[in-house]
């Protein structure tokens, strides 16, 4: 059985999604070696304690060097798990000299089916990038970056080695929650790889990169046995951008940004909601009152009003004064 190579990071706040995320890939990539970077000792404890045998924890402590310091001085949350996308990456394959193919992905994806026809679709290529394929309502955000950081394999070559180092100088020295200077955060880097390098490949799996900005665009169905498809071919993984677990047990899925267009696909998140309620279940015989990023509902609705009424030439003002 070939040996999957895939990293992540997430902190408390994410754990139940990246536990989901982890399961999820497992069952659906056998023989997958899953690299965690643990964000805090919360994450990096109750993943120890849950024994997952794909999964290797590896401390902040262990990656961090003194440009990263430098460089968390100065930026979010999310900017600097941003920040560490492609450094964590670049530690991983480092480290490890037995990977030949590693692939980053988000912790708040969920994997629905085998993702084999993924890799049989990269093949022998060096690098392998998404793009978000915003529908035509969203095409101007395209502004902020062609390709979505969810997926992004890079092959232990001089191609794939050679992006990966400059995508992790490039985010060390500029990633922030801001379009400037033809830069955004840690995507907009990869709008160059497609003419950089010439072994770079594209995804075009339909099921593949599934999101609030590209659904309303998709036909969703179900097969013989089931499972969900995408325009006819297996949905492989969705990325659940916005989505949020709530203290009083609910979730809030989407901001009516997306679904004013289109109704979110409820097969899809339903399962979702499942994994996520069975991953608090787990999460909580470990730490019985573990809430961690579970939000208040009455935050969440002012939350969603401000998207919903509130124009983003102020939100974007906001973003400059405040640390997100």
């Amino acid at each position: 059985m070939t040996t999957r190579y895939f990293c992540t990071l997430f902190d408390s706040g994410y754990l139940i999604k990246g536990l989901a995320m982890v399961r999820s890939l497992a069952r659906y990539c056998q023989g997958a070696k899953i690299y965690v970077l643990c964000m805090d000792d919360q994450t990096r404890l109750i993943l120890n304690r849950l024994d997952l045998p794909n999964v290797q924890c590896v401390s902040l402590a262990e990656v961090e060097t003194d440009e990263l310091l430098k460089a968390k001085s100065d930026r979010g949350v999310a900017e600097y798990c941003w920040t560490l996308s492609s450094c964590f990456t670049w530690h991983v394959m480092q480290s490890n000299s037995e990977i030949d193919f590693l692939t980053y992905v988000d912790a708040d994806l969920l994997f629905y089916s085998d993702v084999q026809p993924l890799f049989e679709e990269i093949g022998d290529a060096s690098i392998a990038i998404i793009e978000h394929r915003f529908t035509e309502r969203l095409k101007d955000r395209e502004v902020n970056g062609r390709f979505c950081v969810e997926w992004d394999s890079f092959r232990r070559d001089e191609q794939g080695l050679a992006c990966l180092s400059r995508w992790r100088e490039q985010c060390i020295e500029w990633c922030y929650y801001r379009l400037e200077e033809g830069k955004m955060g840690d995507q907009k880097y990869l709008d160059e790889w497609p003419q950089r390098y010439s072994s770079c490949h594209i995804l075009m799996h339909p099921g593949a990169g599934i999101a609030p900005w590209n659904y309303a665009q998709y036909r969703f169905d179900k097969d013989a046995l089931g499972n969900i498809t995408v325009d006819g071919l297996p949905l492989i993984f969705y990325h659940f951008h916005q989505f949020q677990l709530l203290e009083n047990g609910r979730f809030d899925r989407l901001s009516t940004f997306y679904t004013s267009e289109c109704a979110e696909p409820a097969a899809i998140y339903e399962y979702y909601e499942a994994e996520l309620k069975k991953c608090l279940a787990d999460i909580r015989i470990i730490e019985p009152e573990f809430k961690a990023g579970m939000k208040r509902a009455d935050s969440m609705f002012l939350r969603r009003m401000v998207q919903q009424y509130v124009p983003s030439a102020v939100k974007d003002l906001a973003r400059k004064f405040i640390r997100l």
